[in-house]
């Protein structure tokens, strides 16, 4: 038969021990969790993280259409310019053509015969000096005319060289402006789309605080802004007095602008013109070492490819288009990677 004995009970120490080891497992696996805790962004931070970037990616693909607008605004100017010079130049060519033809048929008709012989054979020999002299005139004239419609046609020839040469240009001026163009259509596409993945009350957050602009509604005192003079006083005026208009790339003014095309309308209101895109801009005027030494009016250009451009007006503040889906308004100028200030 089988013996039946009670387990051997734990002693109380051994309990103790073990009741330490788990309260210290239990302590680690908490300290554990702790640092494991989740660092992944919320959907709602990655989503924004994602529109900051195609919001900076839109921006730059702006500024080479509006770099290529330009480019082709110049080059459409320019052979219109050129093809009136050949067309007048084409006319010059009929007319000097036509005075020529006259001589040769003339010439035709007398059978080719020397001007002085057929002077010599004149019924009126009385008047053959005066009629001498007369055919020198116009054989020097005949030269001259011929010696014009060379010169004319090989100048013509030129300009429809130079006309083939910007019409080529102007034709992939052409392709980079609608390769830019799909390039921004394409980033404005694909932040709606991440946009549409959020809740509406996270879509409206994201909207009215994403990077930049949540960087812009820090809350500045405009009361107190130096006063500038001169055009730089009145491009501040105008720039401040466009707080809310939106954004739309491409645009100038004066209901809606992109960053350059603000600073284009202000300045051009006082009477300076300003090169379209911020690239540009970042190598107008001359160079302010600081932000420290930046006065009202002096354009801060920011990211390393210039991508972006605002107004200083002061107290360290700037005033900008950000990018599509906001509007015009004030941001700390140190808000953002500063690339250059000019001072135009």
């Amino acid at each position: 038969m089988a013996s039946h004995r009670r387990p051997k009970q734990p002693s109380r120490a051994r309990v103790t021990v073990l009741t330490a080891a788990a309260a210290t497992a239990v302590a680690l696996s908490a300290q554990m969790s702790a640092h494991a805790a989740p660092t992944t962004p919320s959907k709602k931070e990655d989503v924004k993280a994602q529109i900051d970037k195609l919001n900076e990616e839109q921006e730059q693909a702006a500024e080479r259409y509006n770099g290529a607008k330009e480019r082709s605004d110049q080059l459409r100017k320019q052979a219109d310019q050129i093809q009136d010079q050949v067309a007048r130049g084409q006319d010059q060519m009929t007319h000097l053509q036509a005075g020529l033809a006259e001589v040769a048929g003339e010439q035709y008709r007398t059978g080719g015969i020397d001007p002085s012989v057929q002077l010599m054979l004149a019924s009126d020999p009385s008047g053959y000096l005066e009629k001498a002299s007369s055919v020198e005139q116009a054989t020097t004239s005949q030269a001259t005319a011929l010696k014009g419609l060379q010169d004319q046609q090989r100048r013509l020839d030129q300009q429809k060289i130079e006309a083939a040469a910007i019409l080529s240009s102007l034709d992939e001026t052409t392709r980079d402006l609608n390769q830019a163009k799909a390039d921004v259509n394409k980033k404005l596409q694909e932040a709606n789309a991440l946009l549409n993945t959020l809740s509406a009350a996270d879509r409206a957050s994201v909207v009215r605080g994403d990077g930049r602009a949540s960087r812009d509604s820090e809350r500045v005192d405009l009361t107190a802004l130096p006063q500038a003079a001169g055009y730089a006083g009145v491009a501040v005026a105008k720039a401040m007095s466009k707080q809310g208009a939106p954004y739309v790339w491409g645009a100038t003014g004066p209901s809606s602008f992109d960053c350059s095309g603000l600073m284009v309308w202000a300045y051009g209101q006082a009477g300076v013109t300003l090169p379209r895109t911020s690239q540009s801009q970042g190598n107008v005027g001359v160079r302010v070492p600081s932000l420290a030494e930046a006065q009202p009016g002096d354009l801060v250009v920011y990211g390393s490819d210039r991508h972006h451009v605002g107004m200083y007006i002061g107290n360290g503040l700037v005033v900008h288009a950000p990018h599509t889906g906001d509007v015009v308004k004030v941001m700390k100028a140190d808000a953002m990677p500063i690339n250059t200030i000019r001072r135009v």
